[in-house]
């Protein structure tokens, strides 16, 4: 049996997700991590996508934007400003996520920002289809 560690996925209205998971596939501002337990210390922003987590016999997915994970050897917090369960998102959501991604390209500064603007519209037309 795989080793786990406790996971938490909270947004300003409630905890999203919790519990014990084996694994943590996480969309990390400089590119995907896959979390373990026992891994190293570490704090990092999160690019808008989707966070993979499986727990003992299940899976799930969310989508998060404007994230930051914290990470312990035996735990995993991931804050995001919102969070959509994959599986529940609906046309109109996708749709507001989309204006607000198209509001940050047309916003951004530099490259970086574009770059991220621009990876977050592709997921979200991609989750759309």
């Amino acid at each position: 049996m795989a080793q786990t560690f406790t996971f938490e996925l909270v947004s300003p209205e409630k905890v999203v997700l919790a519990g014990e998971a084996e694994q943590v596939l996480l969309p990390g501002s400089e590119g995907d991590m896959t979390i373990l337990a026992g891994h190293s210390p570490l704090i990092s922003t999160l690019r808008s996508g989707i966070v993979d987590v499986a727990f003992s016999g299940s899976k799930a997915r969310v989508f998060v934007r404007q994230a930051f994970a914290q990470v312990t050897p035996d735990k995993l917090t991931v804050l995001a400003e919102k969070a959509y369960d994959v599986a529940e998102l609906t046309g109109a959501t996708l749709a507001r996520e989309v204006e607000k991604a198209e509001a940050d390209l047309a916003g951004a500064k530099d490259d970086d920002q574009r770059r991220i603007a621009s990876q977050a519209i592709d997921l979200l037309s991609r989750l759309k289809s």
